[in-house]
């Protein structure tokens, strides 16, 4: 048995190694969520429509299709919105960032001196959607640090921010 306290690993103030002290997140914006749920729409509502149709026509037997596409969008309609909700990032001093998931939570830390590029992303959708994603490249080919569902002009701003910071951290090199 040890006498260490395992409730209290991330220090006074903190709820844990995804909620570091002092640090305060920002939101993505909501228009995430209404392209992920267009998205997800594209994909369970015709097999739905089908199956149903299948079972009018057909056999009974074709209702399964059509109650397991209901099934996945109902979910889908719960679960992406606390999924967007979940997602943030922060900017400090030296590094930045970046919160994602609801049950399989992640943190990711970008110091500003690894970044090489920072890409700026929006597709048909997002650009209806009023968003934009940030991919963030840095020395490490495993790093995954993305931010989706920004504002146009947020991701224009942190961009220049980012790129600014990674050039200051570089030159200190």
């Amino acid at each position: 048995m040890s006498d260490v306290d395992t409730r209290n690993w991330a220090g006074p103030g903190s709820s844990g190694p995804f909620d570091p002290a002092g640090v305060s997140f920002t939101p993505v914006s909501r228009g995430l969520i209404t392209a992920r749920l267009i998205t997800e729409a594209i994909f369970v509502l015709p097999p739905l429509l089908i199956g149903a149709v299948l079972a009018v026509l057909f056999s009974p037997w074709w209702w399964i299709l059509a109650g397991t596409m209901a099934v996945i969008a109902v979910w889908s309609a719960w679960l992406i919105p606390r999924q967007v909700r979940a997602i943030g990032y922060a900017e400090r001093a030296d590094d930045l960032l970046i919160r994602k998931g609801i049950v399989f939570r992640r943190l990711t830390v970008v110091p500003y001196g690894r970044m090489q590029f920072v890409d700026v992303k929006a597709g048909p959708l997002n650009r209806r959607c009023g968003i934009a994603e940030i991919q963030l490249h840095t020395a490490s080919a495993t790093t995954d640090a993305s931010i989706p569902g920004l504002p146009p002009a947020e991701a224009d701003r942190l961009r220049d921010r980012l790129t600014e910071r990674g050039e200051a951290r570089l030159a200190g090199l």
